[in-house]
């Protein structure tokens, strides 16, 4: 029988690169893992709805660096950043109460935009989240999705697929659309995967996302010549 590896890690090494990269810190392992653990999990459930697309930390030997990548910077940023540094503290204090991480290590935190939201398969299946928790049509919202996603030129196939008590229906159930083609077990293809829970009154309903844009050739993981 087959077995289903998840997309990321598949190509780790290849075309990916870790979320998480540590410098210098072979010491306090299970620390710096339960920090990372609780920092993703306290951004998550901090910047729900802000169509985050990934968090990637970076620790050296003094620093603890964030980087939070978005489509609504604006939105966590603030006036005049006031609200970066407010988050900033709080992720601080988060960590001092939790008893992670050194007593002077210095924490930043950077926040990019994501350009193309549409082709981004985190954002999307936020999107898809968000319309199903308005309780719109599923098959409307997937549709439209499915289809504002195609018209990315970048992008070379898309599939969505959405599970649970789909329109409020007493038994579970899953449905898939999908355009284009996802080369799931092609190293050098460049496909997106995420998963999001859209939360209803009635249950959660599961949404999975596989964005293709492509085969990656000419460089590896750290910028070296293939």
């Amino acid at each position: 029988m087959s077995h289903t590896v998840h997309p990321f890690s598949h190509r780790l090494g290849i075309i990916r690169d870790w979320r998480s990269r540590w410098f210098g810190t072979k010491k306090n392992y299970k620390e710096f893992l339960r920090g990372d653990l609780l920092i993703r999990a306290f951004l998550e459930g901090k910047l729900r709805g802000m169509y985050v697309s990934t968090i990637e930390i970076e620790r050296n030997e003094k620093v603890l660096r964030i980087i939070v990548e978005t489509s609504r910077p604006g939105m966590i940023i603030g006036r005049s950043g006031d609200g970066a540094v407010r988050l900033k503290d709080q992720i601080v204090a988060m960590l001092r109460r939790e008893k992670v991480g050194r007593a002077n290590e210095e924490v930043r935190l950077d926040i990019k935009e994501v350009r193309s939201p549409e082709s981004n398969a985190h954002i999307v299946s936020q999107m898809i989240g968000e319309g199903l928790e308005k309780r719109l049509p599923y098959r409307r919202v997937v549709k439209q999705m499915v289809e504002k996603v195609m018209a990315n030129r970048d992008v070379k196939g898309v599939k969505v697929t959405v599970a649970g008590r789909l329109g409020g229906a007493s038994i579970a159930r899953s449905e898939t659309r999908k355009l284009g083609r996802i080369p799931l077990q092609t190293f050098r293809a460049d496909v997106e995967f995420a998963r999001h829970e859209a939360r209803l009154p009635y249950g959660n309903l599961g949404i999975k996302v596989w964005i293709y844009k492509g085969d990656i050739f000419s460089t590896k993981v750290g910028g070296e010549k293939s």
